[in-house]
């Protein structure tokens, strides 16, 4: 349930998942600022996770968000800590689906990694895919062994194994697809 709404910058603070870790404090909004696509490529720059041209991707997204809303189907949830981005996701609709959606991007600041703050964005992201129409989600990532932790954190989190697209990167690092089905996981 989602408690404590301010309706003015449409920030939620989520009271059922208090108890992870020593995650407290934590604030989510959807409302993109003029200043996140440079927090952004700063917050995935410094997992270490992504390349130089997918950290400049990550911040377009939120560009193109800016300039044309909506419409630009990417959505956005910002996890904040006392004043300070400590997570994001991006997500938005499969174009051309009924009910699909993609996440395109979820990192957490390393400082805040392992304890709870990744959990919590992508819960409250299918509590919203799902409040919006949503009954499917689908996350690509590497099949590299730096990624082992983030497919094991999908697994976790309810997502299946779809698909493997070989050598879809580049030679021996293929795409792994996961997907949810909201449908069954949230009631």
């Amino acid at each position: 349930m989602l408690t404590k709404k301010n309706l003015e910058t449409d920030r939620y603070k989520s009271d059922e998942m208090e108890h992870l870790l020593d995650v407290h404090d934590i604030t989510f909004r959807t409302d993109v600022m003029p200043e996140d696509p440079e927090h952004i490529r700063q917050l995935v720059a410094v997992t270490g996770f992504f390349s130089d041209e997918e950290v400049k991707v990550a911040g377009e997204l939120a560009e193109e968000h800016l300039k044309t809303g909506p419409q630009s189907g990417y959505f956005f949830l910002f996890a904040e800590q006392y004043g300070r981005m400590v997570g994001y996701a991006c997500y938005g609709p499969v174009p051309m689906t009924e009910s699909s959606f993609d996440l395109y991007w979820i990192a957490v600041h390393p400082d805040r990694m392992r304890h709870g703050v990744g959990r919590r964005i992508l819960l409250e992201c299918e509590k919203r895919i799902q409040e919006t129409g949503g009954s499917r989600i689908y996350v690509e990532t590497s099949s590299r062994s730096q990624y082992a932790s983030t497919r094991a954190f999908y697994e976790d989190m309810g997502y299946r194994k779809e698909a493997v697209l070989e050598n879809f990167y580049r030679q021996t690092d293929s795409k792994v697809i996961f997907v949810k089905s909201l449908e069954t996981a949230l009631q």
